[in-house]
């Protein structure tokens, strides 16, 4: 199943081995979270589950586990090099009864209220339009079913003793996103989207970490905005000698075991389709 990449937006973050590397260190450290998220939800026996914009990774393991042995998930992933990298965490991890599809968040041309449990993890944040891909994610769950999302909001952070080049790195990221019709604080914005698209029940959480010296989510604000350095480079935004001092001064304060580092909140929610 695919869609025709003219027709899709960007994704805000690249996607090369690097970034695939990322995003499967941040799914490690964000399992609790994430187990957090689902660990409310009933599900019949043999339920569905789909993981929208599933990465090379994402929750499949977990969605697996969630359904059983009995049960189904399915990822769905638009980057090709995505697909294949899923494909491959669902042999290694033998989960047998999940599949990856190709297709476009927004459009996934999949069966309606077709799924009991629809999820995504950190897609809407790295998007525009994402009040489509909540719609198409309303439209996949079944009457009595649930939709669950996780978004973060870096607004709400901390870091104390403050430091200009994070605080200015932050912004540059902040500024990249939005350059790309893209929002970091989307986390805030989960409840009104998710009602907006005629989903009730609606339960919030919201989750912070002071992340100790070491741990890969402490500078994950300094990485996104390393991931995102051409476009900042091609914006004008800042010249590259001056983005490697802030990146590299912004770290030794990072790595300094005196600092506090609470780099995201991460909200956590959850809605039903009437039934």
């Amino acid at each position: 199943m695919t869609t025709q990449a003219s027709a899709v937006p960007a994704y805000t973050l690249n996607s090369n081995q690097a970034e695939h590397h990322r995003l499967r260190t941040q799914s490690a450290n964000l399992r609790a979270h994430s187990s957090a998220l689902l660990a409310p939800i009933a599900l019949p026996p043999g339920a569905r589950a789909i993981d929208v914009g599933c990465g090379p990774g994402g929750t499949l393991d977990l969605l697996a586990e969630k359904v059983g042995p009995d049960g189904r998930v399915v990822g769905v992933e638009i980057d090709g090099a995505s697909v294949a990298r899923a494909r491959a965490f669902a042999r290694e991890r033998r989960l047998t009864n999940v599949e990856i599809v190709t297709a476009d968040a927004r459009h996934t041309e999949l069966p309606e209220s077709s799924f009991d449990l629809v999820h995504a993890r950190l897609l809407l944040a790295n998007i525009p339009a994402p009040g489509q891909v909540v719609a198409e994610m309303a439209r996949l769950v079944r009457p009595g079913g649930w939709v669950a999302l996780m978004e973060p909001d870096i607004a709400l952070s901390a870091c104390y003793p403050p430091h200009p080049g994070l605080e200015h790195m932050t912004e540059l990221l902040v500024t990249a996103y939005r350059h790309e019709g893209a929002d970091p604080n989307i986390g805030r914005r989960l409840p009104h989207l998710l009602a907006t698209a005629g989903l009730e029940t609606i339960e919030t959480e919201a989750r912070a970490e002071v992340c100790p010296p070491n741990h890969a989510q402490r500078v994950v604000i300094l990485n996104l905005a390393n991931n995102m350095r051409a476009k900042i480079l091609a914006r004008g935004l800042i010249g590259e000698p001056e983005l490697e001092k802030l990146d590299r001064d912004a770290r030794l304060h990072l790595d300094n075991p005196a600092t506090l580092s609470l780099p995201v909140t991460y909200f956590l929610v959850r809605a039903s389709k009437v039934r």
